[in-house]
Formats: structure tokens, sequence, C-alpha cells
């Protein structure tokens, strides 16, 4: 049965009150600012580094509440939003992503912290950085590097300002998460205007009329200040999440989620990529260049640069079907397949029964997008499949 609530019906927003015995035809997810804002939605380790395409955690408690698997597993994990709302309710958690970075943040939110010992690696590294990078000192060393992105898409100052922090992570335990203030700093010290930070075209040189901020602004050569700013923000996220982490186990995969050998699960709730919406690995292309991850994009799915022509959306439809069945593999009897999908072209009708699963339910959701330039609304479909066999 699918359920279609509008935003004349008051959305639901008592989280803790759903249970196993909650209706769907309960919950209505259109949730407006007003209903669920965005400090909400982005409380503690949900806002360590931007993310585009990752669903709200709301939406992942709602449905970890209500099903209350003992493992669930994400086979798109992307920033480990699953990951983090099943530890904060106690449930072990499986996460499977092709991109490397997507794994490396979704440790770094999920791992568990010695604090004081995180508050003085942090403190130490911007000591360091501050001894050397004294203002108005243009600094030369460790010297610069031979990589055209960085030098097309960073001003020389703050270039070699991300550099020498990169050269100081590995005197640090905790290197996973200095890579993740290092690549949330570079995000923002991209030579780029203050209102496109999600889909920069090309590096803006010159001053410009800034839509953010009314005005006219020039593009940042310092880096310094992002280095900062983020390094003691995410200090304070990781330690709002330690009061409410948990000990239950996260296992990340780093691979495709069509190969990947699973262990047992009875849950699947994921938000897989839409054909033809975004560039996973281009999104982040400044964290693989500073970092020297390790490139997959050939196998994303539903990748923009691949389209959203009929070819490519039967491809993804395959693409797509190749990776439920993999998961399915592992998916208990009577398991639950959540699946969050903007489903605009219909490449999920009809693929629970090709698969061998039933349809227990479908919900609409109207999202209303509330950030960045991108005004316009859109319908997610949240597919809800039981494997009886």
């Amino acid at each position: 049965m699918t359920y279609n609530p509008t935003y004349a019906t008051q959305p639901f927003t008592d989280f803790d009150s759903v249970t196993a015995q909650t209706p769907l035809e309960n919950l209505n997810l259109n949730w407006r600012e007003k209903d669920l804002p965005e400090r909400l939605r982005t409380k503690h380790v949900h806002r360590l580094h931007p993310y585009l395409g990752k669903f709200v955690p709301q939406l992942v408690e709602v449905f970890l509440r209500k099903y209350q698997p003992k493992v669930v597993c994400d086979p798109f994990c992307g920033s480990g939003t699953t990951l983090v709302e099943a530890n904060a309710l106690g449930i072990d958690s499986i996460g499977c992503d092709i991109s490397a970075f997507n794994c490396l943040l979704s440790k770094v939110k999920t791992d568990e912290y010695d604090i004081p010992l995180l508050e003085r690696e942090i403190k130490d590294i911007l000591s360091s950085i501050h001894l050397k990078l004294k203002p108005g000192l243009f600094f030369q060393e460790p010297g610069d590097v031979e990589n055209e992105y960085l030098h097309t898409w960073f001003a020389p100052k703050a270039r070699k300002q991300l550099l020498y922090f990169r050269s100081l992570i590995p005197k640090y335990h905790y290197q996973d998460l200095l890579k993740v203030i290092l690549s949330r700093s570079a995000r923002s010290a991209r030579l780029t205007t203050h209102f496109d930070l999600d889909f920069p075209k090309q590096p803006q040189l010159t001053p410009y009329f800034c839509y953010k901020h009314g005005r006219t602004c020039h593009p940042t050569d310092d880096a310094l200040q992002f280095l900062n700013r983020y390094s003691l923000d995410t200090l304070k996220r990781i330690k709002e999440f330690a009061q409410v982490r948990t000990r239950a186990r996260v296992a990340i995969f780093h691979g495709d989620a069509r190969e990947i050998e699973f262990p047992q699960f009875d849950a699947v709730i994921t938000s897989p990529p839409y054909v033809g919406l975004i560039d996973y690995h281009e999104q982040h292309r400044y964290a693989y260049e500073l970092l020297g991850l390790s490139r997959n994009e050939r196998f994303e799915i539903g990748a923009a640069s691949k389209g959203n022509s009929e070819r490519a959306k039967n491809i993804y439809r395959q693409q797509m079907e190749q990776s439920l069945v993999n998961a399915g593999r592992s998916l208990v009897k009577g398991g639950v397949l959540v699946i969050v999908a903007n489903d605009k072209y219909g490449l999920y009708d009809g693929m629970a029964s090709r698969l061998g699963f039933r349809t227990e339910g479908r919900l609409q959701r109207n999202v209303n997008r509330r950030t960045g330039r991108r005004a316009d609304d859109f319908f997610e479909s949240i597919l809800i499949w039981r494997r009886d066999d």
C-alpha cells in the first residue's frame, strides 16, 4: 500500500514513540524547516563534513525504531548516516561504499575516541601550525607540490597552509580525524564563490557579487581560518556524539556493493545513488587530491557523468538490482529492506518481485530543499520490502 501524506497534515516528530506497532500510515515524514530545523538534522557528527545526497538522520531513526534490527546494513553508506544512528540506538551496523573518502568519513564519525587525547592532539596541531604560519608570513616549507588541481583551485598561501597541516598529521594517533578536518577546510578554502561550494565549475579569481552575503566578496587566499574553525568544531561534535555513542559494533567495507561478501544482517536501511544526479568522487575531488585516496569513480552507480538517458537508466536499474541481490544473500529470512529513492523515473517498479522480495509498503515524502541555491522540491519514495523465503 502506498501512503502519500501531504503538508496539510501535521508531520511526525515524536521519534522516541516509534515502536514495531507504529502503523506506516501514521508516519508523515514531510518535514519543513519549522518541523525539523537544520540544527537537528545536522546534530553532532552528522555535520563533520558537508556531503551532498545524505538523507535525514531522523528518517533512519524512525525505521530503526520500527523494525528494531539486531544488525543493520547500508550497502551505499555514503557519509555514514545509518551507521551513526544505529550506533546511537545500540544496534550493530555494516556499511559499504565504493568511495574511499566516504568510508573514511563514516569511520571517523563512528569511531570511539579517547576524548582527552583527542583534545590534546587537536590543540597541539593547531599550536604547531600557528607557530610556523604566523600572520603575514608567507610560509615556504615543506614546499609546494606538482599537482594541477591544487594549483588551479587554491591560492598559493592557502595551498601551502593546507600542505603544512597535512605534513603534521603522521605525528598523531587520530590521523583519520585530522584528515577529515583537512578536507573540510580545503573545501571552504577553494577559489570559488561562497554560494557555489557544492558545484563550482571554474576557479573564481576576482571579486564577485555574492548572492549569499548580498555584497561584493573576494576569493579566499587563507586556509588557516578554516583549519582553526573546523578543528574546534570537530572536537565539539565528537564530544557531543560521545554522550550518546554506544558500544555497538560498526563494520565498514570499501568496495562494490555488487561484490562485497557481507556478514549476516536482518535489515537494510539505505539511500542509494539516484540516476544521473551526483558524481560522488568528483564531489570530494579536493580530498582525493590532498589525501592521495584511491579513486573508483568508474564503478559508481548512477553517476551524473553517465547522464540519465534511457540507456543510463537501464544500466542503473541492472546495477541496482545486482547490488540488492548481493545484499539479499546476507539478509536473514523475514528481514526487511527500507530503500529511500527519488524514483521519478519508476526504475524500482516491479523490482521487489523480480528479486524475490515482497513489497510491504511505500511512503511518499516531499523534500523541500532548504540550503544552497537549489530551491526546487522533489519527492522521495520510501520502499519497504520483506524477504519471506
